[in-house]
């Protein structure tokens, strides 16, 4: 019961990610994306080894559709699994395992690969992709934050979501923006309160890793 994208911003390569579940923690088990690496979603029954895993073979040069295939062939129980790749020429691939529940669906588009299973309808991907092309002049964060809201507004999942989670790298190790949220009533309202209220600090965070001579305050 979760729908997620990953999304590239070709303007500054950044690579990011956003998800939303019925269940606790989805931050810490969904979304993997590394700096000028490319991303990986791994959900249904989820398996958060596979994530790390996808990452280390677009390191190691493979495309998108050698690292889906790899994961694939390397996981015994990939009947559970619903995978998603983008590799670092924003170059997606999707696999669907033969026990993914109804309603799923994935939609490629340019720089985003948008999936979702057990949901309300098969819309839901597509109605995220949308928001995310039409939202081009935006930061990648903010187009991935109105893609989870379309998704929302399309129908979701069958479920009330409780948990969600945001997160972009850029050029540094640690994500420009990591923020999750868990056990709220409204879990994508929360996040999108989350982010906005980050805005501000977006890169003060990082002058202070960086360049910390040059950060504003005393902290």
């Amino acid at each position: 019961m979760t729908y997620s994208l990953l999304g590239r911003c070709a303007r500054t390569g950044q690579f990011g990610a956003a998800v939303t579940t019925s269940s606790i923690a989805v931050g810490s088990r969904v979304p993997h994306v590394a700096p000028g690496i490319g991303g990986v979603l791994t959900q249904h029954r989820t398996d958060p080894r596979l994530g790390p895993r996808g990452l280390e073979l677009l390191r190691s040069g493979c495309s998108a559709e050698e690292t889906l295939a790899a994961l694939v062939a390397g996981t015994p129980h990939h009947k559970w699994r619903q995978l998603a790749v983008m590799d670092a020429q924003g170059r997606t691939a999707q696999f669907d395992g033969a026990a993914v529940k109804p309603a799923r669906a994935a939609v490629h588009v340019t720089d985003c690969i948008a999936m979702g299973n057990i949901l309300a309808n098969d819309r839901v991907p597509a109605a995220m992709a949308k928001a995310f092309t039409e939202s081009a002049d935006e930061q990648l964060a903010e187009r991935l934050m109105r893609a989870m809201e379309a998704g929302e507004a399309a129908g979701g999942e069958g479920k009330p979501v409780i948990s969600a989670a945001l997160i972009v790298v850029e050029k540094e190790i640690f994500p420009l923006v990591d923020l999750r949220v868990d056990l709220a009533p409204e879990a994508i309202s929360a996040l999108r309160a989350l982010w906005n209220a980050y805005i501000p600090s977006l890169r003060e965070f990082v002058t202070r890793a960086v360049d910390p001579d040059a950060a504003p305050g005393v902290i």
